[in-house]
């Protein structure tokens, strides 16, 4: 498959029908948690993991087409959709930082899903191991330690995770997740939400080091590290359509055959929802229209996370307000999407970030 061709126009009819099989299946695995190979087998045919590679002549697809694959995606299912986002940012970030540490053929093999990628940033908690590490052992690159919060372990082939060196700085290496020199401890994540996501906590031990992506703190660069967090918003930003969807649907069938209006609570809290997706809206708009030129994106992405997350927060309390306990009691779509958000959002603490934005706007006069 030339580079060329992977700027194609996407197979819309196959990725369609590939989402609506994604969604049907999302329940099973919500219910019995594995790594979905199925969905990115699917994702794979419709032309979906290769959208973040560069063409022969460096032009890449639009940012905003990049989002709204993974919005789409995670409104079938959060879970594919953590992974297919940490799979994006990771894939861009070694086109930007490393482009030599793909060949060519491992270009191809992104793009038809035999070669799986994932970002993972989290130490552990004290009781929990030895932060990851790199070494240099036999005239090769490892790592050696622990991470945890780990999407996609066990099912990606490489990920770029973040390793203190010799010196103690944070450096970004891209490293081998297969094979004996790694163990993947499935008995860590029991979180409630994004049960499919396999986020787990993983043990290094000797895995080699394909690549040391630029110098310290290269996982803060900017804009790559905005973003990559722009682009886990339109994650949360799909559970939150999945979840304004499931309510409708839920309302619907508790109106069929009744000839009243809906109780007034249910349609104000309908229309509640309705306002926070279209705010979801228009901040996914703006930050990819920021990402498009030249002026700093940090600020945007932080606004950008702060209100998606607080819309997508009130959506589900409008969810739970509009429809009661019956569907969170037996499960499915929405029961599903308020699980993920509530984890995926407190994965995120965005209050830290969002302070010293706003003491840079006291401080040095800053606005928008």
């Amino acid at each position: 498959m030339s580079m060329q061709a992977l700027l194609e126009p996407l197979d819309r009819a196959g990725l369609d029908a590939a989402l609506a099989r994604i969604a049907a299946g999302a329940d099973e695995l919500d219910r019995h948690p594995a790594f979905p190979h199925l969905a990115f087998g699917e994702l794979a045919s419709a032309g979906v993991l290769g959208a973040t590679l560069p063409g022969s002549d460096g032009r890449r697809n639009p940012f905003a087409d990049e989002l709204r694959l993974v919005r789409e995606v995670s409104r079938a299912d959060g879970s594919v959709g953590r992974i297919l986002d940490g799979h994006f940012n990771a894939v861009e970030r070694l086109t930007v930082a490393c482009p030599g540490a793909l060949s060519e053929a491992e270009r191809g093999q992104i793009a038809v899903g035999e070669l799986l990628l994932g970002v993972w940033g989290a130490d552990p908690a004290p009781g929990e191991g030895e932060p990851a590490v790199l070494r240099e052992e036999h005239g090769q690159t490892t790592l050696r330690g622990v991470k945890t919060f780990c999407s996609g372990a066990g099912g990606v082939q490489r990920a770029l995770v973040v390793a203190r060196d010799d010196g103690g700085e944070r450096r970004l290496a891209y490293v081998e997740t297969t094979g004996d020199a790694i163990t993947v401890d499935r008995s860590w994540y029991r979180g409630e939400g994004l049960r499919a996501s396999e986020s787990h906590r993983v043990l290094f031990e000797g895995a080699p080091v394909v690549a040391v992506l630029g110098g310290p703190n290269e996982a803060s660069r900017e804009p790559w590290f905005s973003r990559d967090a722009i682009r886990t918003s339109a994650t949360w930003a799909g559970i939150a359509d999945g979840v304004l969807e499931a309510t409708l649907a839920f309302l619907r069938e508790r109106q069929r055959g009744s000839h009243e209006r809906p109780s007034e609570i249910a349609a104000l809290a309908a229309g509640r929802m309705r306002v926070a997706v279209a705010t979801i809206d228009r901040w996914l708009d703006h930050a990819a229209e920021r990402a498009g030129t030249d002026e700093p994106l940090a600020g945007t992405a932080i606004e950008a996370r702060w209100a998606i997350a607080a819309a997508a927060r009130e959506l589900a309390a409008e969810a739970a307000l509009a429809c009661g306990s019956r569907p969170l009691a037996t499960g499915g779509a929405l029961s599903r999407g308020r699980r993920d958000l509530d984890l995926f959002l407190l994965q995120h603490r965005l209050e830290p970030l969002l302070a010293r934005h706003g003491a840079a706007a006291i401080l040095e006069g800053e606005g928008r």
